[in-house]
């Protein structure tokens, strides 16, 4: 008895399929939005008159991309304000740039947007001076590229009443020159003292900011992701409505969990209305089953969590050894109870200290409640005490990385290094030891920080250097690398497992049809070229969302 005819059948590979039992295929097979076969020239039998055929032509087919930590929404508005991502990344580059943005809308109350490399600017801290010239008469609130400081003028201090004698909130720091006077940036909770000031972003304007970056997530071959932040926090507005409107008109064409915030200022009192949303907001392609807690900052501005201070510029010891948001007591406390509530916890845990202190948490709750199937994830993990490293494995932790941090650049080299506690720095990204230690790893971008692209981040995780870096460039911590099919597997199943999505994640029979075809096979090329490989279509259920022009 002949079987149906396909509605899509993608053919003359390779197909890499991220599954044990068929690693390489050549032809798949789609009905109805899931993959019906897999193989090689039988399933060309599955073509009929109806059958939309993909001649690969020696183009590979890999399982979409999912991002397992990412913020589109908040990067989609961004997109569409004062963006300085693109142009020269210098002071002169940046004044530019908001100079021809603030005279192309002069109908905006503030100048908003952001983007800029803490490098850029001695110590990475720019001064309102900068501002106040090119942008006498506006506020201006422009957040740095890792979204943990923004640099102000002198006009939104002024808004926000903040003067030498404002007090640094308990989360953040406010930079202040030798007199005690702010000098226009603001560290971690202190953006907050601004942000409250400036006019509320317009669910319209976060349906058109996801829109944005939906579209620039498929072109990257992105098919399912985990915002990373769903809810207020310095400032940042909710994109729960803009989720909701788009998968309730149709717009929402990926897959997306939500991980809802954890207000570090309130307790367990919280929880029964983080339950209220995850049952009131489920939608086909759109749930919030995750818990994000935000444990420490970033190493750069000396808020990450560490085990031992950081040093100064002259490499001394100083007091400060960053911050942990939730002591270390509460947190064990919270995640168990929202492990026993069924959410899945996602930490922000970038200093070793914070590591441990999600480790212990997540080890707290499995003695409270047993194992459940709720997932774990610890994202970011810059610096890892080899003690922690097994315990991920062994408490069932997922190992979610930002690969494309792993490299020398000059916020690595000039910001983070030697300011790290000796020793520290050996420790940074430790994915090689995580996954021979038998961690499962997801991946994903934290875009807007950095470029949502996977392949950019496949390379790094490779290579340990970015794609193009001058042959001088050393290799980051080589004995961290991943061979391409781990990273891959991170990049796909890996993420799939953080987001519960187990349908999807690699190309087997029965799974949802998410595919990204690139325009070469970059495991049969050196390393070095991993970096160059585009993505030319994406499908999401079998229907293609994304085609490259010369797809």
């Amino acid at each position: 008895m002949s079987r149906p005819a396909a509605d899509l059948v993608l053919t003359s590979g390779p197909v890499h399929t991220v599954a044990p039992a068929r690693g390489r295929a050549t032809s798949v097979a789609v009905t109805d939005g899931r993959i019906t076969a897999v193989g090689h020239d039988e399933v060309r039998d599955l073509i009929g008159p109806g059958t939309e055929v993909v001649d690969l032509t020696g183009r590979l087919l890999l399982p979409g991309f999912q991002d397992a930590h990412v913020h589109p929404v908040g990067a989609g508005v961004e997109l569409g304000a004062c963006d300085l991502t693109g142009c020269a990344q210098t002071p002169a580059g940046y004044r530019e740039t908001i100079a021809a943005y603030a005279r192309a809308h002069p109908e905006a109350r503030w100048i908003t947007g952001g983007g800029w490399s803490m490098e850029a600017f001695p110590g990475g801290l720019p001064t309102r001076d900068l501002l106040d010239d090119i942008v006498p008469d506006r506020p201006v609130h422009l957040v740095n590229r890792d979204h943990h400081g923004v640099w102000v003028n002198s006009r939104a201090l002024r808004i926000a009443g903040i003067d030498a004698r404002t007090p640094d909130p308990v989360d953040g720091r406010i930079e202040r020159d030798r007199d005690g006077v702010p000098t226009g940036m603001l560290q971690e909770g202190a953006m907050t003292l601004v942000a409250v000031r400036m006019p509320p972003v317009t669910v319209e304007d976060q349906v058109a900011g996801l829109l944005r970056a939906q579209d620039l997530l498929h072109a990257f071959g992105v098919t399912a992701w985990q915002d990373a932040l769903v809810g207020d926090h310095a400032g940042i507005a909710d994109p729960t409505a803009a989720y909701l409107r788009a998968a309730d008109s149709g717009l929402l064409t990926a897959r997306v969990v939500g991980a809802l915030w954890w207000d570090r200022t309130r307790g367990a009192e919280q929880i029964p209305g983080l339950l209220a949303r995850r049952a009131d907001n489920a939608r086909d392609n759109l749930r919030f089953t995750t818990v994000k807690i935000m444990q420490d900052g970033v190493a750069e501005n000396g808020t990450a969590a560490m085990l031992r201070p950081y040093r100064d510029a002259c490499g001394c010891a100083t007091g400060n050894s960053g911050i942990s948001f939730v002591p270390a007591e509460d947190l064990k406390q919270h995640v168990s109870a929202l492990d026993a509530a069924g959410f899945q916890v996602h930490f922000h845990a970038l200093g070793d200290r914070a590591v441990r202190e999600a480790l212990d948490a997540v080890e707290a709750a499995r003695a409270a409640n047993g194992r459940r199937d709720t997932r774990p994830q610890l994202a970011h993990l810059q610096v890892v005490d080899p003690a922690d490293v097994p315990r991920f494995a062994r408490l069932g932790a997922i190992a979610n990385i930002q690969a494309l941090w792993a490299c020398h650049e000059p916020q690595m080299d000039e910001l983070t290094i030697p300011y790290l506690a000796e020793g520290a720095a050996e420790h940074q990204y430790p994915f090689g030891d995580l996954l021979r230690s038998g961690a499962t790893l997801a991946a994903g971008s934290d875009w807007p920080v950095s470029t949502p692209d996977p392949v950019q981040a496949l390379h790094v995780a490779v290579n340990r250097r970015q794609f193009g870096a001058d042959d001088g460039t050393p290799v980051f911590l080589p004995r961290q690398r991943l061979d391409l099919g781990p990273a891959v597997a991170a990049y796909t199943a890996g993420s799939a497992y953080a987001n519960h999505l187990d349908d999807t994640g690699s190309i087997v029979p029965g799974n949802l049809a998410d595919l990204v075809v690139l325009d070469r096979d970059f495991f049969a090329g050196p390393a070095e070229e991993i970096g160059a490989a585009r993505v030319l279509q994406t499908f999401v259920a079998g229907h293609r969302v994304y085609a490259a022009p010369d797809a």
